[in-house]
């Protein structure tokens, strides 16, 4: 093949892959126990945000939270165990994105915990992800303690049946229609799902009204999310997820399929290339910190969300959040509307679908194209929150980063291997 074949190739499989993005049609349509709903999550099994790593390799925050899992499960009786537990390879340890989940920050997942479960209706996969639990200290920043395992077992035993009644019995909430919605009302998914968590809690109010019939248990339920405005974020997720997975495998295409973080290492998947991961160290996130905090307490940056980037949302819509530029130490509105603009750079596409008022009503960035990366010397924008280094303290501010320009390069020259070029 030729410069100009291989181009054209590479055109109409990227063309082929954001027709599949745009066609996909996600619904939420439950809440699940993780062992039954994730098929090959065994037992003394934990998934985790990222690419593949190691025991020793993690990070604070993410050791922290997998002895808090495995004390949760039952497979040690307190945290000191857990963690000798972990480092004596007791348990198994693998990324989400290999058993069609995702998870935020630590990303941790084990077989007792609810999953939420988006189906993807034009291609007949499902996607899963944790609830999120609140604000405060919790598992996905590192959490580990009774209060933490606490309001897991309530997520499992009260919360996670009641949400999974009230989708059954609507049929399920359709969401992009929602997320269109959410932009126009300021959310951009990732670090602000304001609106959208209103949207959801308003679509299955009804629902959730006829599951429960303790009056009491119903109105925590309902404070629950209506107190937790990140509480769409892990829907948001999960529809990642369900989007992108029918994108992976098509032979020459250059979008990414998947963007993830564990702390130590950021990895992406790349269509063309399958399943394969291209890492590289992860970076700093650059933002605010809470009072008492600064970057010497931080943690690299961590988590699954970065496929709400990966399909045009977060730091691709900035512009329909002017507020998250403010939060994440990002600068003005202008700036935000920047952000967004200088993703179109290394995107294929607009999505027509999901636009944004102060661009007037363009669509956002769609489809990462990691030849456009390499070309124009821009990484893909990140909005995200930061985690202490240290386990079992949590959240310490929030941010934005970018993704690490040696994964796309590696994928890059992996992709033109695969296709004879030199």
């Amino acid at each position: 093949m030729t410069e100009g074949d291989v181009a054209a190739a590479v055109e109409a499989a990227n063309a082929r892959a954001v027709e599949r993005m745009l066609a996909a049609d996600p619904v939420l349509v439950d809440v699940a126990v993780a062992g039954d709903a994730i098929q090959g999550l065994g037992d003394r099994t934990i998934l985790h945000a990222g690419p593949p790593i190691g025991w020793p390799d993690m990070c604070g925050p993410l050791k922290g939270a997998v002895a808090g899992a495995i004390v949760l499960e039952g497979w040690a009786e307190n945290l000191d165990t857990a963690a000798e537990l972990a480092a004596a390879g007791g348990v198994a340890f693998h990324p989400n994105h290999h058993f069609d989940a995702v998870g935020p920050m630590t990303g941790i997942v084990t077989r007792s915990m609810p999953v939420m479960v988006v189906e993807n209706r034009a291609f007949g996969n499902r996607a899963y992800c944790t609830l999120n639990e609140g604000l405060g200290k919790v598992m996905r920043f590192g959490g580990n303690d009774a209060e933490v395992l606490a309001r897991l077992r309530w997520l499992a035993d009260t919360f996670g049946p009641a949400f999974g009644a009230a989708l059954r019995e609507a049929g399920g909430i359709p969401l992009k229609a929602m997320i269109a919605r959410g932009l126009s009302m300021g959310d951009e998914m990732h670090q602000r799902n304001v609106g959208c968590t209103s949207l959801l809690l308003r679509a299955l109010a009804p629902a959730l009204a006829r599951a429960v019939d303790d009056r009491e248990r119903l109105a925590g339920l309902f404070e629950f999310i209506g107190g937790n405005d990140q509480f769409f974020l892990n829907v948001a997720m999960a529809m990642g997820k369900a989007i992108m997975d029918p994108v992976r495998g098509i032979e020459g295409s250059s979008v990414v399929t998947a963007m993830s973080r564990n702390g130590t290492m950021f990895g992406i998947r790349v269509s063309g290339l399958g399943d394969r991961w291209f890492a590289a160290p992860v970076e700093m996130p650059r933002g605010l910190y809470f009072p008492g905090f600064s970057e010497d307490d931080a943690n690299p940056d961590i988590g699954d969300s970065t496929i709400v980037e990966t399909v045009g949302l977060g730091g691709f819509a900035m512009a329909a959040a002017p507020a998250v530029a403010g939060f994440v130490g990002a600068g003005t509105a202008a700036d935000a509307l920047n952000y967004t603009r200088a993703m179109e750079e290394i995107t294929v596409a607009r999505n027509p679908e999901w636009t944004i008022p102060a661009l007037d009503f363009a669509g956002v960035p769609t489809g990462i194209d990691i030849r456009k990366v390499v070309a124009s010397g821009r990484t893909p924008t990140i909005n995200t929150g930061i985690a202490h280094r240290e386990a079992g303290i949590g959240q310490v501010g929030a941010g934005v980063v970018r993704a690490p320009m040696v994964c796309f390069e590696r994928a890059l020259e992996a992709l033109a291997a695969e296709m004879g070029v030199a």
